[in-house]
């Protein structure tokens, strides 16, 4: 059996003085000829970021957060794979790989770590497992072709085996949650059950004949998603070598392709910062800013972006609706994959980001719906 190896983060301050300077260096473009965010990030708002980025950001205090939580690192597959792996002091508590997605890390789950696995007494407690995607984070980056999410979901169950977990709950939105769905439709020795705050599911032909409200909202925001959202995949499942190139060389490039995003998929009143930190974002960015990732995590829509597709699945599954989700699926439609749907929760708040941007309902949601499972 592979080793399990503690893993330390101590970026050398060379790496921080030459982001520093290629700040400095920025070839700015014009600005948008529109006044709103609908030609892409502003700007005003990109430079805002970037300069604080240069001048004010402290990737000390996330690094030592990183490593007092306790990283890993092992190899599955012929392939490196980072991971926190968190336990709680209590003897019962519930073994749980959460998964993240694109264009998030595992600095999406710092602010719900600790309530999830040291709760108030007679909550629901989780020793939580957080890996790093393959060629996301400090995981390596798959030098041939085949890491996709059937290949991840596999990784993970031999990961839960390999640190001796032989009962345990998977828990994924984004790319998580096409390979948490995965881990579901393989039932994989010892998990328990799924949940997902990105379920996918699709409207048949009857159902656009008269549809719910609930699925005419989530019929607007599909459309909306192809028509003017979904360009990003389109690059990055296609021809992600290219659009690599400036992600890893310009921290202007990476800020703006990423802000973007933050600023469309979460649950905010027009600043990106209304749901998240400029600390937080610059966080997530440290972690494709420093490994060089900008091409390896495009490359995973190119190996898999057919995985966001309906999947049966026998063993429980429950969900969380945040409003402002991007791809929404209505209950109806997540029944006919899901056979035995044991929750469904409707957030009154809350974006893509889930555990990011509402950590307290995620963690509330993740102790209701994993109780019914075990």
């Amino acid at each position: 059996m592979e080793a399990i190896r503690p893993f330390t983060l101590a970026v050398p301050q060379t790496q921080l003085d030459d982001l520093k300077a290629r700040i400095a260096l920025t070839r700015w473009p014009e600005r948008e000829t529109v006044s709103d965010w609908s030609q892409g990030a502003p700007l005003a708002a990109v430079q805002d970021l970037v300069t604080y980025w240069g001048e004010g950001y402290d990737w000390r205090r996330c690094e030592a957060r990183l490593n007092a939580l306790g990283q890993f690192k092992t190899e599955i597959q012929g392939l490196e794979i980072h991971f926190l792996h968190v336990r709680s002091p209590r003897a019962d508590a519930l073994p749980l790989v959460i998964t993240h997605g694109w264009p998030g890390s595992v600095v999406e789950f710092l602010g719900v770590i600790d309530a999830l696995t040291d709760p108030p007494e007679g909550e629901l407690a989780f020793h939580v497992v957080a890996p790093s995607l393959p060629g996301f984070g400090f995981s390596g980056k798959p030098v041939e072709t085949g890491w996709g999410v059937p290949r991840i979901a596999f990784a993970w169950a031999e990961l839960m085996a390999r640190l001796g977990y032989t009962r345990w709950v998977a828990q994924g939105g984004d790319w998580g949650s096409a390979v948490t769905t995965a881990i579901g439709a393989i039932k994989p020795a010892g998990c328990q059950g799924i949940h997902l705050n990105m379920p996918i599911g699709r409207p048949l032909p009857e159902d656009l004949e008269n549809p719910a409200p609930d699925e005419v909202r989530a019929l607007k925001a599909l459309q909306f998603y192809q028509d003017w959202d979904s360009g990003y995949s389109k690059q990055q499942s296609t021809r992600p070598q290219s659009i690599g190139y400036g992600l890893v060389d310009s921290p202007a490039g990476l800020a703006g392709w990423i802000l973007e995003k933050i600023h469309a998929w979460t649950d905010n009143s027009g600043s990106p910062y209304d749901a998240l930190s400029r600390d937080a974002v610059l966080d997530n960015l440290m972690l494709y800013w420093l490994p060089g990732t900008g091409a390896s995590s495009a490359r995973l829509y190119w190996e898999s972006f057919n995985s966001f597709a309906p999947v049966e699945i026998e063993l429980p599954v429950a969900v969380s609706a945040f409003p402002r989700e991007i791809l929404p699926t209505p209950r109806k439609w997540a029944e006919r994959s899901f056979r035995n749907l044991v929750h469904w929760g409707e957030m009154d708040r809350g974006g893509h980001f889930a555990a990011w941007e509402q950590p307290e309902a995620f963690v509330g949601e993740l102790r209701s719906a994993f109780a019914k499972m075990i």
